[in-house]
């Protein structure tokens, strides 16, 4: 499963996203925003096998890669995965820093759901982000994602803010779109 927007490849991991990705783990504020401290190389690796693919193999869908389509380099991920493993989904993506404030966050994202909605048939997607985190709260807010409540996620030490769309309140754009398994570009 592969998406594809006008600037970014939406795929699986593979063996070599992990340095990469290690390089954006080991920056503390890449990871202040999704709740740790830098990763070693192992613990990315760890993260890739027993977060990232469990969900692949447990749900059908998970986090995909983010790949630059011009350049070929790989700026983080982004996808959706399951809440706790409750029957919840979250809209998740962590890009390296000097990724951010170029719109990837958003045409990732804006990917994602589409995905969710259209492919998934999902009723409704979060978004959960820590309440300070000013720039993800504004890329929600694009996608038309609405606070919904505060409370805990994983292991943060302080409730988060949970925002959502739902099937019924969400709305297809006119932005570059297509799934690896289409002939043509959805519009």
């Amino acid at each position: 499963m592969m998406l594809e927007t006008s600037r970014l490849l939406l795929r699986k991991f593979e063996p070599r996203d992990l340095a990469p990705l290690a390089e954006i783990f080991s920056d503390p504020e890449v990871m202040k925003h999704i709740g740790g401290k830098p990763r070693t190389l192992k613990q990315t690796c760890d993260y890739i096998v027993w977060v990232i693919m469990k969900d692949w193999i447990e749900h059908g869908f998970g986090w995909w890669a983010v790949e630059h389509k011009e350049t070929g380099k790989m700026l983080g991920y982004c996808g959706l995965r399951h809440i706790d493993d409750a029957p919840d989904v979250d809209l998740g993506y962590c890009l390296a820093r000097e990724c951010w404030g170029r719109g990837y966050a958003t045409e990732g994202a804006r990917a994602s759901l589409r995905y969710g909605f259209e492919e998934l048939q999902l009723e409704q997607i979060y978004g959960v982000i820590a309440p300070d985190n000013t720039a993800s709260l504004r890329v929600l807010e694009k996608l038309g994602m609405r606070y919904r409540k505060a409370a805990p996620y994983c292991d943060w030490a302080h409730d988060l803010a949970y925002y959502a769309v739902t099937r019924d309140e969400y709305r297809s754009d006119v932005s570059f779109y297509k799934s690896a398994g289409s002939l043509t570009p959805v519009r």
